[in-house]
């Protein structure tokens, strides 16, 4: 049994108070489901600005009502700290997943970004110290690794960031470090490699590529590909980013807490075989795609190559993916289908 699975069994039997931020959007909606079905009582918090409200209900149709009863939500933004407060109190564990994404969000709006992911990271940690919680798991971002060239990607070797996100997202680390060394705070920071799954937003400018790709190609629309379509990516399953959450929770030992990890599969896809991919599910579906990739230049703020190392989670978390890329988007593209197509698969 691994120790995802020991935790799966254990969890339900001993609950505990969860709070999730940015409990609305695409990670935190999972969490949140995961939890709630482990018999968890969960506090979220989401000022909507990237989450939606339809995430929240479609957990809700996931759970019993009872378990839903075990969730309360606040509205409320990170970037005030008596909203933090709020939320942090009585609680056990911290996920804290709020933040604007994207490098060209970043690239566009940088004060936006400073405010939401530090300043709103800050306001976080210290009402999370104050409150006293047990731990506080952060998403960190693989663009930390900016223009450093080397593959795959190890958690102590980072090179200069590319965008206003990767600055913001490295400084979240640098701050962790400084709680657990001035007050003795319990972090663990989770480099995320190129999530998809489930209730990821397809729509608007800064959409990942997976659910925007197969929006399109459900929708006979134009996919463009960036650059020549050799980029990589770790391309990692929500699943495993819901394990890696959980465990970090949890971990007690000494060497694995305030440390950063990796989460990913540790596997490399190019933009070309991601299609490819995205197309024979599709196909395996009964959608057919009828228009070829168009190419175009290759995206400001983007490194070229990116793999993750993970065997560091694996050794200090107990962390294991359980899914890869093509079982992923297997097991995910039941629900792009039924949100594209009006109909239950």
């Amino acid at each position: 049994m691994t120790r995802y699975e020991q935790l799966l069994q254990d969890l339900p039997k001993h609950p505990k108070t969860w709070l999730i931020t940015g409990v609305a959007g695409f990670i935190g909606s999972n969490l949140l489901e995961t939890l709630l079905k482990l018999d968890q009582k969960v506090v979220g918090l989401d000022n909507f600005a990237t989450g939606h409200q339809h995430n929240l209900d479609e957990v809700q149709t996931e759970v019993t009502p009872d378990q839903w009863a075990r969730f309360s939500f606040i509205k409320g933004d990170i970037r005030h700290l008596a909203d933090c407060q709020k939320a942090c109190k009585g609680v056990d564990y911290v996920l804290h997943q709020a933040a604007l994404g994207s490098v060209p969000r970043s690239l566009n709006d940088p004060i936006t970004t400073n405010e939401t992911n530090i300043s709103g990271f800050l306001n976080m940690l210290v009402a999370a110290r104050d409150a006293k919680v047990a731990s506080f798991t952060y998403a960190a971002s693989s663009s930390t690794y900016g223009d450093h060239p080397g593959l795959p990607k190890v958690e102590d070797v980072i090179g200069k960031p590319l965008s206003p996100y990767a600055v913001t997202k490295y400084v979240n680390e640098l701050y962790a470090d400084v709680f657990a060394k001035s007050y003795g705070f319990n972090t663990i920071g989770l480099r995320y490699f190129n999530v998809f799954g489930k209730r990821q937003d397809p729509e608007g400018a800064y959409a990942a590529v997976i659910p925007k790709w197969t929006a399109a190609m459900i929708k006979g629309e134009d996919v463009y590909i960036n650059g020549d379509g050799e980029t990589s990516r770790d391309f990692c399953f929500i699943g495993n980013t819901v394990q890696a959450n959980l465990l970090s929770a949890v971990a007690l030992e000494p060497d694995a807490r305030n440390q950063v990890y990796n989460v990913a599969v540790g596997d490399r896809t190019t933009l070309n075989e991601l299609y490819r991919a995205i197309c024979f599910s599709l196909n395996s579906n009964n959608v057919r795609v009828s228009r070829t990739p168009l190419y175009r230049g290759f995206r400001a703020g983007d490194v070229r190559h990116s793999q993750a190392n993970i065997g560091k989670a694996k050794r200090l978390l107990g962390y294991m993916p359980q899914l890869d890329l093509k079982s992923g988007i297997g097991k995910a593209m039941p629900w792009y289908i039924s949100l594209f197509k009006g109909s239950e698969i």
